[in-house]
């Protein structure tokens, strides 16, 4: 199982929101073609035909509970991971 499919497991299954690591969580928003704009520990992403922006923030070395349901939100309202984008 590759990395990227493992956090996708982790984020989906919703069980382990507090203990997703930041930059895997970048890593995988990176390889479903958002763009990243970075400002102070502000990560921004964003992708054209999406509406929503993500405003990411570490705590620590692990993303927060919170906006890992934001990124669970939109992989499944989007769908992506169903086709290899």
């Amino acid at each position: 199982m590759k990395k990227y499919e493992k956090v996708l497991s982790k984020i989906l299954s919703g069980v382990h929101d507090k203990n997703v690591d930041f930059v895997a969580l970048c890593y995988l928003l990176q390889r479903y073609g958002f763009q990243q704009r970075i400002k102070g520990d502000h990560h921004i992403f964003y992708k054209s035909g999406i509406e929503e922006i993500l405003n990411l923030q570490p705590k620590g070395k692990l993303a927060k509970p919170y906006q890992v349901k934001q990124v669970r939100a939109m992989i499944l309202k989007y769908k992506f991971g169903e086709t290899d984008e």
